[in-house]
């Protein structure tokens, strides 16, 4: 496979391709996390050195996967509970206040439907983990959204995140890349990303009736969305898992 993996700083011109031909690549309510504005209303201008494009020769105009990275500083002993959307927090912070950042957090890296299953996604975060040592850092950290944990949306995440096969690698794909690249798992971040919204927004964006208080499992989600008739209201809360690779 011929790819040519490159961040924005490099290629400012494939911007463009990175908001095309990803349609479905993620389930349509994770597009309504609150924080992600935050971010990517503003990473290709502030951050054109942890935004990646990979393009092949083949497909002249078109992105196979791209990536997206943000600097932060963080010194406690401990990643957060927040996972995603604190990390978006914490580098906006940084950001308007001055700090200085001290590591790197992956904040997606993602393949285009149909070029999935071909190792596209390891290339990718291999060419995440040399541009951040390129950039001076030592440390980057990604709260895993573990791919096949939709699967088994009942079963905690901590104990998903355990599972191994004989080989001692995680049993997850995305998990298994990771540490295949050197990272080492830290920890459950129990509230990574939260996605709340009416009735009726949950219905558009999944098309499940949504009439019914309790646990609701939707296609995509790692864990169940719980669902308050009476209140007209809806969460998810999901969990993701913090991988650390130091560079």
């Amino acid at each position: 496979m011929t790819l040519e993996i490159v961040t924005l700083a490099q290629r400012p011109d494939l911007a463009p391709l990175l908001d095309t031909d990803f349609d479905g690549a993620w389930p349509p309510f994770m597009l309504w996390d609150p924080m992600g504005a935050l971010y990517y209303g503003v990473a290709h201008d502030l951050y054109p050195e942890f935004v990646f494009a990979a393009v092949d020769p083949a497909e002249p105009g078109r992105a196979v996967a791209r990536g997206y990275a943000a600097p932060l500083r963080w010194t406690e002993d401990e990643l957060p509970d927040g996972g995603w959307d604190r990390v978006i927090q914490r580098a906006t912070l940084g950001r308007l206040t001055g700090s200085t950042p001290n590591l790197v957090s992956a904040l997606e890296i993602c393949v285009r439907p149909d070029r999935r299953g071909g190792g596209v996604s390891g290339l990718m975060l291999d060419a995440m983990r040399a541009a951040v040592a390129r950039a001076g850092f030592d440390t980057l950290v990604a709260p895993v959204r573990p791919n096949g944990k939709a699967a088994a949306p009942d079963v905690p995440m901590i104990e998903y995140a355990a599972r191994r096969r004989p080989d001692g690698l995680p049993a997850d794909p995305w998990l298994r890349v990771h540490v295949r690249a050197g990272g080492v798992i830290e920890r459950v971040a129990p509230r990574s990303m939260t996605v709340t919204g009416t009735l009726a927004d949950w219905r558009r964006w999944t098309g499940l009736p949504f009439d019914t208080s309790g646990p609701v499992r939707v296609p995509g989600a790692l864990t169940p969305v719980l669902v308050d008739v009476d209140h007209d209201h809806a969460a998810y809360v999901e969990p993701n898992v913090w991988v650390r690779h130091r560079l």
